[in-house]
């Protein structure tokens, strides 16, 4: 698989940083299809390829807030690295939580890696660029097999 055709699944409960990803995506000319969910119930949905996901591809990437209702991040990680069929999916953490105990726990359910996000919009815009630098650029991801 192509690492340009590589699809992202951005999951995260607040609309401005979603705002503020899809545009510092766009800044940098990423052109991976993104796809949002709003919470994790949503996001395992899409994972799953259940109801109006069915028939769609799994993203070769997740970045996942971990501050979310009805489902949050830790859980979806936990769900995540738990199955089989979706635990080699990278999942990068990018959340407003610099908590240790956060860090700790995401390292310990197999999180990719753990970023906070600036709170600064042109900070927020270099961390996008280094993710997608990292992950699209440097990084051989896994075939998609499903």
């Amino acid at each position: 698989m192509k690492n340009e055709l590589v699809e992202i699944l951005l999951v995260d409960d607040s609309p401005t940083d979603v705002l503020m990803t899809l545009e510092a995506l766009a800044y940098h000319k990423v052109a991976n299809p993104v796809h949002v969910a709003e919470d994790g119930v949503d996001a395992m949905a899409y994972l799953r390829l259940e109801g109006p996901h069915a028939g769609k591809r799994r993203p070769g990437l997740i970045i996942l807030d971990l501050n979310m209702p009805r489902k949050s991040g830790r859980e979806v990680l936990e769900e995540i690295k738990g199955d089989p069929l979706l635990k080699k999916i990278p999942v990068v953490i990018l959340t407003t939580s610099r908590a240790e105990e956060d860090v700790l726990k995401s390292y310990g359910l197999n999180a990719n890696c753990y970023i906070a996000k600036p709170v600064d919009f042109t900070k927020f815009v270099d961390v996008v660029r280094t993710i997608n630098e990292f992950w699209f650029g440097v990084v051989t991801l896994p075939p998609d097999k499903s």
